[in-house]
């Protein structure tokens, strides 16, 4: 398979799997960002990745390339205010940015890349390229 995620620091599997082990000095965390959970199939004619964004909205939804890397990413905010004779009773926000990407293998046709967003899931496909057999071809000898 070479569509690999790539690490997030703030992945909190990893954070956990890795705990007592030393932290690397090189990583340092991307502040205030979720890495939303993704499933990847390897499926005949394409990578198929889903990720999770609840309550974020398809335009707060940026699903960028750039050399080699495919990057999901989205920000959600929302506020919900109840009153009652003009004193707030409850007043919650919830503010969060999503941020996940990929390395992208040679084996990824990637002008074809699509994806779909429906009830808080983001679908991407990524269709393989054709596997390039070797020619055979006769090389001459000079001299």
């Amino acid at each position: 398979m070479t569509l690999v995620p790539r690490g997030n620091f703030l992945d909190i599997d990893r954070v956990f799997d890795n705990f007592w082990s030393p932290v690397k000095q090189s990583e340092t965390p991307d502040s205030g960002f979720f890495a939303p959970r993704v499933d990847i199939k390897e499926l005949d004619s394409c990578y198929e990745i889903t990720a999770e964004l609840p309550g974020v909205k398809k335009d707060d939804i940026h699903v960028t390339l750039e050399e080699g890397v495919l990057s999901i990413s989205a920000e959600t905010s929302s506020e919900d205010k109840e009153e009652e004779n003009g004193k707030v009773i409850r007043q919650e926000r919830r503010y969060g940015k999503y941020l996940r990407s990929f390395t992208l293998g040679n084996n990824i046709h990637e002008e074809d890349i699509s994806a779909d967003f429906i009830d808080g899931v983001l679908k991407l496909k990524a269709p393989k390229a054709p596997d390039d057999v070797p020619q055979k071809r006769r090389i001459s000898i000079n001299g």
